[in-house]
């Protein structure tokens, strides 16, 4: 009968386990991801820009979450840093911007590494106190079997006053002396992610606590259990006894 009893105990563990991996995100790897933006001054001028801030996560329902830190905006030139946190983003009040969008989680199970998917994804983004639509065209990688790189295949075109950024955009073209700044910005993106998988093995094969609470109860329940109920059980399980 002990044997029945570490049986079903070692059962609860593992499926506790596997319901504890499941839950678990791909979570976006800052250092190998890059988000750009595109300012066009003086009707045919372009500069890049980007933000080096960056976190986000993928759930196992496929729901896609990026946040940027808009103080982190760098734009090679520290006066016009700071001018752009000022003058158009106004951290001080808005810190971040967020992208949530919804991506087909039985694409991303399936994949394999080396394989490569076109994703169309209905998203929205959080800018400025507002929030808009977009559509997202991209591409998904599978670099290996811990590694997923998600990157546009067109620019997102923004218009910054749909934000309410066009006065931010007016004030940085008067200081700058300039005809013109569009408020039209195109954006572009490559995101990395790593699984849960990727992280160490031994943190990895420790049972969480949460985990341990559920061996627990499933202990006592087991131990609760009559000599005709634990009879029953081990017919399930073949010979067990």
């Amino acid at each position: 009968m002990n044997r029945l009893t570490t049986a079903l105990l070692a059962i609860s563990l593992v499926s506790a386990s596997v319901a504890t991996a499941v839950a678990n995100e791909w979570t976006l790897n800052p250092e190998r991801s890059h988000l750009a933006f595109v300012s066009i001054k003086a009707g045919n001028i372009g500069e890049v820009h980007h933000f080096t801030e960056l976190a986000g996560s993928i759930n196992d329902q496929g729901q896609a979450v990026i946040d940027t830190t808009l103080d982190s905006v760098e734009t090679l030139i520290p006066i016009r840093n700071e001018r752009m946190r000022e003058m158009l983003f106004k951290t001080t009040q808005y810190s971040n911007a967020s992208l949530s969008a919804k991506i087909d989680p039985a694409q991303i199970a399936a994949m394999q590494p080396g394989d490569i998917i076109e994703v169309v994804a209905e998203s929205s983004l959080s800018l400025h106190g507002e929030t808009q639509p977009l559509i997202l065209k991209m591409q998904a990688a599978k670099l290996d079997d811990d590694t997923l790189m998600v990157a546009s295949t067109e620019p997102v075109v923004l218009d910054a006053a749909k934000f309410g950024l066009g006065e931010g955009v007016e004030k940085l073209r008067e200081i700058a002396g300039l005809d013109s700044i569009s408020n039209a910005v195109p954006v572009t993106f490559v995101m990395v992610f790593d699984s849960p998988t990727s992280a160490d093995d031994s943190a990895a094969a420790a049972p969480s606590a949460e985990t341990m609470a559920q061996y627990e109860a499933y202990r006592e329940i087991v131990e609760a259990m009559s000599s005709e109920q634990k009879e029953a059980v081990a017919a399930l399980f073949g010979a067990a006894r």
